[in-house]
C-alpha cells in the first residue's frame, strides 16, 4: 500500500483530514472504485478507521480514512465539539475529493462507518446518492445513545438533567470558564468500573489502540465538550433510512456487542437490499482492530458487487 495524507474543504470551508491508502502500482489512467472510512467517535483516523482503509486498499480499492471536523488533524474550533450534521458532510466531502481524482470512477463509491459513524454515514447517505453502498460495523445510533441509553435504561427525567447541566455548563464557558468534557473513556480501572468502560479502556487507553494526536492532552482523548454533547438530542440518524434504497446496506454487529440493538433497528427500518452480518463471539470493540474477527471478505465481496463496474 501507499498512504498520502490529504486535506479538502467540506462545504463549512474548514479542512478535512484523510489518509488516502492506494495499492500498490495502481494503474492512476484507470478510474477505480473508492471507499471512505469513518472513525469511531471519540476517535481519530489512526484509531480503526485507517485499518479499515488498509485492507480495502489491499483488496484493490481506493480507500480514505477521515477524521470527522473537530478530531484529529481536521479543522474545527473549538476541539472536540459534536455536531451530528458537520459531520455527516465531512463524508460528502469525501465523496466530493474521491470522485474528482482522475484515478477515482465517481459513479463507484461507497462508505463504511464504525461505530459513532455508522449513524453518521447513514445521516449523509440519506441526503447523498453519489454513496453508492454503504456499511456499519459496530454501529451507535450516537441519537438514540444519548437520549435514551443502551437499552432504553436512561429516563426522560434524567435526560433532562443532562440538558440542564450542560445548558448552565454555557454560562461559564461563555464567561471564560474552563471547557468541561463528558463520556469518553475512563482514564483508569477501578474496582467498580462497568463491564463496557472496560472494554473501551482495553483499546483507548493501552497500548492496543492509544493515540494522542497533536496539541491534545491525552487527558481528554475521546472526550467530546459537555456543553456540544446534548446536541445528540436531537440526532434521528434513522429516520427515513429506507429512502436510501435501492442502494443497498450492509451492517455488521458482534453478536456479543453492547450495541447491537442499534444495528438491529437498522436493519429493521431500511429497505431493501439489505443485510445484517452477525459476527460470532465478537464484542463491540472487537471490529474496531481484530483483523481475525472482522469480516473483511464480507466487506470486499459487498463492496465488490455493488461497486461493479
Amino acid at each position: 500500500m501507499t498512504l498520502e495524507k490529504v486535506a479538502f474543504k467540506s462545504q463549512y470551508q474548514a479542512n478535512v483530514a484523510g489518509n488516502l491508502l492506494l495499492p500498490k502500482n495502481l494503474d492512476r489512467a484507470v478510474r477505480h472504485p473508492a471507499i471512505v472510512v469513518g472513525h469511531p467517535m471519540g476517535a481519530v483516523k489512526e484509531q480503526s478507521a485507517s485499518l479499515y482503509a488498509t485492507k480495502m486498499a489491499e483488496q484493490g480499492f481506493v480507500a480514505m480514512a477521515i477524521d470527522l471536523p473537530f478530531w484529529g488533524e481536521s479543522e474545527g474550533e473549538a476541539r472536540q465539539i459534536v455536531s451530528p450534521d458537520v459531520y455527516a458532510e465531512a463524508f460528502s466531502a469525501a465523496v466530493d475529493f474521491l470522485g474528482t481524482r482522475e484515478f477515482v470512477d465517481r459513479n463507484r463509491i461507497g462508505a463504511i462507518g464504525v461505530c459513532g459513524s455508522g449513524s453518521f454515514v447513514i445521516s449523509a447517505a440519506k441526503i447523498d446518492p453519489r454513496m453508492r453502498a454503504i456499511a456499519t460495523v459496530s454501529m451507535y445510533d450516537m441519537g438514540a445513545a444519548n437520549r435514551n441509553a443502551l437499552n432504553h435504561s436512561l429516563s426522560v427525567e434524567q435526560r433532562k438533567q443532562v440538558i440542564a447541566a450542560a445548558a448552565e455548563q454555557r454560562y461559564s464557558e461563555f464567561h471564560g470558564g474552563q471547557i468541561q468534557y463528558t463520556s469518553g473513556t475512563d482514564l483508569e480501572l477501578t474496582a467498580s468500573t462497568h463491564p463496557i468502560q472496560r472494554e473501551f479502556y482495553d483499546f483507548y487507553r493501552t497500548p492496543r489502540g492509544k493515540y494522542t494526536p497533536a496539541g491534545v492532552s491525552d487527558q481528554i482523548t475521546t472526550k467530546p465538550t459537555l456543553t456540544s454533547n446534548v446536541k445528540f438530542m436531537n440526532f434521528y440518524p434513522f429516520n427515513d433510512i429506507e429512502t436510501i434504497s435501492p442502494r443497498p446496506m450492509l451492517f455488521i454487529s458482534g453478536d456479543q456487542a453492547h450495541s447491537k440493538e442499534f444495528s438491529e433497528e437498522a436493519y429493521r427500518l431500511a429497505a431493501e437490499p439489505k443485510e445484517l452480518v452477525w459476527v460470532q463471539g465478537a464484542g463491540h470493540v472487537d471490529l474496531y482492530d481484530r483483523v481475525d474477527l472482522i469480516p473483511f471478505e464480507k466487506l470486499t465481496r459487498f463492496f465488490g458487487q455493488h461497486l461493479a463496474a
